[in-house]
């Protein structure tokens, strides 16, 4: 029998488990869809329930499916999210998701002037207060819930609920914890007690560790819930963009790890700290690690609401649409910030707008301006990077949407950079194997995951996408005021 490591992660989208072998081989693969809960503009919850129901799930079926030996488990999951827990660890309210939930604009505003301005935030925490910080998502429950707030107790984002289901253990990684702003300190690297007293009183915040370290062992409850083996190490596990990273080995300095899924993701490791309000300045996964990141609030979610809107008819078909499209999509050009933008514009009110539209334009042109639409925003957030001081030498694309080479190579074209594709690009649970792998036996990410090729970008597009590039930075100043008005009647009409 086979040894392997179990990687499991939860996503805005899914949830995906992967049985790998000690090399990097992958032995099986299998996945649970699952929808987030949106019940007023702006809020983006799921129940932290489904998260262990899944990881559970996921397990058995990979287990009685594989004739394996499972020697370590690995987690990672999407954040950062607020899950608040009472005193007897049961959920008080559906978990609050990143930087998608774009409630807390008002704790936003008034924890900034309460705690000295952005300026003194930045300086502390590496990243302003922004949509995608913890720290006023708990601020809003606090107000707005005040007898749920009363019962919470303890703090959980996806990776750490897992691990705390499977060993008992309480404890949350660094690099979750520095975007839990204005909680953490980036440089001492560990709360900041004064600040996060204030804003989260009476939780008990989380030791701290690093992704790879171990969390704990899989306990005999959580070896009979699961499947596996009682006794077995569990990592401590991290944000899925991090986790993604670790999978292609994106985590070196120069590295900007690309990231295709529901959201798209960038992370640059740095050596030296960057601090600019447009990004967020973390700690790494690993220790001794600096990133500055990035990342857009939908891009795959667009693609899949276009799908729904169409009929749900195959995503190859429309991927062939869009390609035969062709560049500019017949002149089409998209705003993609559907839920507000994350990098680098930091607005929660920003709105979607299709520019150029005729009755002449089809779905396969729809398609194919949503897809440039990651790309020029893609280019954006590199620009935005470069600019605060990061060095990108090398694009490593990773994700659910590297599969075939349409949205990637569009992405190319417009940035004008190739991008490294590695031998797996299935995502973050195959990053949480690594950890786990490491726990065995020291395997470099390089070894793990080799690059198979590299994507260039097409010359002949490079016109007419500098000009397009040009257009899209123009048109958010430009309907940026008549988009964050009809955001404000969007919030009145749900709101009442």
């Amino acid at each position: 029998m086979i040894d392997a490591v179990l990687g499991i992660d939860v996503g805005t989208g899914s949830t995906k488990g992967v049985l790998a072998g000690l090399d990097g081989s992958i032995l099986d693969v299998a996945s649970r869809a699952h929808d987030v809960q949106r019940p007023h503009p702006g809020h983006v919850e799921m129940d932290p329930g489904v998260w262990w129901e899944e990881f559970c799930s996921l397990s058995r079926e990979l287990l009685e499916r594989t004739d394996v030996n499972v020697v370590a488990v690995g987690v990672s999951g999407m954040g950062p999210c607020v899950a608040l827990v009472d005193a007897d660890d049961v959920p008080v309210r559906p978990a609050i998701l990143y930087g998608v939930d774009t409630r807390s604009v008002r704790e936003i505003g008034e924890w900034r002037d309460r705690l000295g301005g952005d300026s003194a935030v930045l300086d502390r925490c590496g990243s302003i207060l922004s949509t995608q910080a913890a720290g006023p998502k708990i601020a809003w429950v606090a107000r707005h819930e005040p007898e749920v707030y009363g019962r919470a107790r303890r703090l959980f984002m996806p990776a750490s609920w897992l691990a705390w289901n499977l060993t008992g253990t309480y404890v949350l990684d660094h690099q979750s914890a520095s975007q839990c702003t204005p909680m953490y300190d980036i440089e001492a690297r560990t709360w900041h007690e004064p600040w996060a007293t204030q804003i989260a009183p009476g939780i008990e915040l989380p030791p701290l560790a690093w992704a790879g370290d171990v969390a704990g062992s899989v306990s005999a409850a959580a070896a009979g819930a699961t499947g596996l083996p009682q006794g077995i190490p569990v990592t401590v596990g991290t944000i899925d963009a991090w986790s993604e990273a670790l999978s292609v080995d994106a985590h070196n300095p120069g590295d900007l790890m690309l990231m295709y899924g529901t959201t798209m993701f960038f992370i640059n490791t740095v050596t030296e700290p960057v601090r600019d309000p447009s990004l967020w300045g973390t700690v790494g996964a690993l220790p001794d690690t600096r990133n500055v990141a990035g990342g857009m609030a939908t891009s795959g979610a667009i693609t899949g609401w276009l799908r729904g809107l169409y009929g749900s008819p195959d995503f190859a078909d429309l991927v062939a649409e869009a390609d035969a499209a062709g560049p500019g999509a017949h002149g089409l050009l998209l705003l993609p910030y559907f839920a507000g933008e994350r990098t680098p514009l930091m607005d929660p009110s920003a709105r979607g707008v299709f520019a150029g539209l005729t009755i002449d334009h089809t779905r396969g042109d729809l398609y194919r301006a949503a897809l440039e639409a990651t790309g020029l925003a893609v280019r954006h957030n590199i620009e935005a990077i470069e600019a605060a001081g990061g060095q990108i030498d090398r694009i490593v694309a990773v994700g659910g949407g590297t599969a075939g080479d349409v949205w990637t190579q569009i992405v190319s074209d417009i940035t004008g950079r190739p991008q490294v594709i590695p031998r797996e690009t299935i995502g973050a649970s195959y990053g949480a194997a690594w950890l786990a792998a490491c726990l065995v036996r020291p395997i470099s990410a390089a070894e793990w995951n080799p690059p198979t090729r590299v994507l260039v970008p097409r010359q002949e597009n490079e016109e007419g996408y500098r000009d397009l590039y040009a257009l899209y930075r123009e048109l958010y100043p430009a309907t940026v005021s008549i988009t964050h008005a009809l955001a404000a009647r969007q919030h009145a009409a749900a709101t009442g």
